[in-house]
């Protein structure tokens, strides 16, 4: 499969734990470009630890990572977003361009604490759609009373709340458990998004081939293709994704 999309990735240089500098940026887009990727949402890390650095400085370093990609000829288009850490009133002084959402989009990639509440993820989730976006839940899989609620996604996802998996989580790189989970929820149709929340060129390289393939194999043509093109070409051009 051609002309995958990656909407959560970490791949800035400087700004969070992904890339260090771009030297490692660019090797990290030139592993990407390899695999099939020709577009990525950057999505550096919002959160307490992190030091947080205006959007538009962000936007500069990604404007010069393009035009070292096109000196290199890797060709891959880059849009700016958020990895937003939920919490209480974050939003409330941020405009619309601070929010970080992804590609400009009404699309905004949130993360909660991995053993946060059922419930304050939900009343997060209600939050954010009450301000008017469309929230994309960030690795759903790792949230262990999601996983253990038995309506828990279906309820998220009824609400209008997309979810996205990483693909290390669908091959198995995570372990079996959260290799069973995510497996059991494709099959229910509930997975809107996979990417690589790719940090660095290890275990969580920007790779995603394999991942498609797989899914293409195991799941149909039509839903990998969702997964990583339509969906994600979806965000980039503000449309509504039916649930």
């Amino acid at each position: 499969m051609k002309h995958l999309i990656d909407i959560h990735s970490h791949i800035l240089p400087g700004v969070d734990d992904g890339a260090a500098d771009y030297e490692m940026s660019m090797r990290m887009l030139k592993c990407a470009a390899d695999d099939g990727i020709s577009a990525m949402i950057l999505t550096p890390h919002d959160k307490p630890g992190h030091r947080h650095r205006h959007f538009s400085e962000m936007a500069a370093r990604m404007e010069k990572l393009q035009s070292m990609m096109t000196e290199e000829e890797i060709e891959i288009d880059l849009y700016m977003g958020r990895e937003l850490f939920y919490r209480s009133g974050i939003l409330e002084n941020k405009g619309e361009e601070q929010a970080g959402t992804l590609a400009g989009s009404r699309y905004l990639l949130v993360e909660f604490n991995p053993m946060e509440d059922y419930g304050y993820i939900r009343n997060g989730i209600y939050s954010l759609l009450m301000k008017g976006y469309y929230p994309v839940l960030a690795h759903v899989e790792r949230y262990q009373n999601i996983c253990a609620e038995k309506s828990g996604m279906s309820d998220l996802i009824d609400m209008g709340c997309y979810m996205q998996v990483n693909a290390g989580s669908v091959t198995g790189t995570f372990g079996l458990k959260t290799r069973q989970f995510v497996k059991h929820i494709l099959k229910r149709g509930q997975v809107h998004f996979i990417a690589t929340d790719a940090h660095d060129l290890g275990k969580r390289a920007p790779r995603l081939l394999a991942c498609a393939d797989y899914i293409s194999k195991k799941y149909g043509r039509d839903y990998s293709r969702k997964l990583f093109h339509d969906n994600p070409m979806d965000v980039i051009r503000d449309r509504e994704i039916a649930l």
